[in-house]
């Protein structure tokens, strides 16, 4: 399949799992990649996995920082000259009680889960000529989970957030939409070994950025295998 032929996908939320996956399948259907991430080793490893050398950037980045995304889409800008898709997958899990949690590890979750969603986003827009965003959110935001309050209130943000900017930048021509899978072993992964999860949730990304969806924005695909239903009780 070759339904992105000529189309260029910035990949947030470094070389392994949902990303890695993602890239993968876009690559597959033609498009050009930009995987970036906080770490310089993993993601050229990943980038010489995926091979298409002519087709990948891989650019260490760290989300919180803007001068990072700057540089960011300044190497897509000077590599491919567009964006056509954009998928954050940056953010953090994290296990603590809402009376355990320190300002520094509140701060530095906002930053990586919702702040630097935001930023890269903003950042990229002056190269998206038309084309859509895809934030992943996370099925943690309709439940209520006593062990990850600041998870569950970071993904419930960043999915009113893609509902905001389906509005706001819809006169631009740019669909917003999130996807929220269930429970992610976040784990770094050898790269020939996804996961079920790891794929729907790229599946799910290919879908929402293709023609087949162009008359959905606003949304949410929750792709979790059920878990919210078993579990709702």
């Amino acid at each position: 399949m070759t339904r992105y032929a000529n189309k260029t996908a910035l990949i947030t939320g470094g070389a392994s799992g949902i990303s890695l996956a993602t890239a993968r399948r876009f690559l597959g259907e033609g498009a050009r990649v930009a995987l970036a991430g906080p770490d310089r080793a993993p993601l050229d490893q990943a980038a010489a996995d995926l091979g298409a050398e002519d087709r990948v950037l891989a650019v260490r980045a760290d989300c919180t920082r803007l001068t990072d995304l700057d540089e960011l889409i300044r190497r897509i800008d000077e590599r491919f000259g567009r964006l056509d898709i954009v998928f954050t997958n940056s953010g953090g899990g994290g296990f603590k009680r809402s009376y355990e949690i320190t300002e520094d590890e509140f701060d530095h979750m906002v930053d990586v889960s919702f702040k630097g969603v935001f930023f890269t986003i903003q950042k990229a827009l002056p190269l998206i000529r038309g084309g859509t965003v895809v934030i992943n959110a996370s099925s943690a935001l309709y439940r209520g989970l006593h062990l990850s309050p600041l998870h569950s209130a970071t993904t419930a943000a960043v999915r009113s957030l893609a509902k905001t900017l389906a509005v706001d930048l819809a006169d631009h021509g740019i669909r917003v939409n999130s996807v929220s899978p269930g429970f992610i072993d976040a784990a770094v992964r050898p790269v020939d070994t996804p996961t079920v999860e790891d794929v729907a949730i790229a599946d799910a990304v290919a879908f929402l950025a293709s023609a087949e969806a162009s008359h959905i924005t606003g949304q949410d695909l929750v792709v979790d295998g059920g878990l919210i239903g078993a579990t709702a009780a």
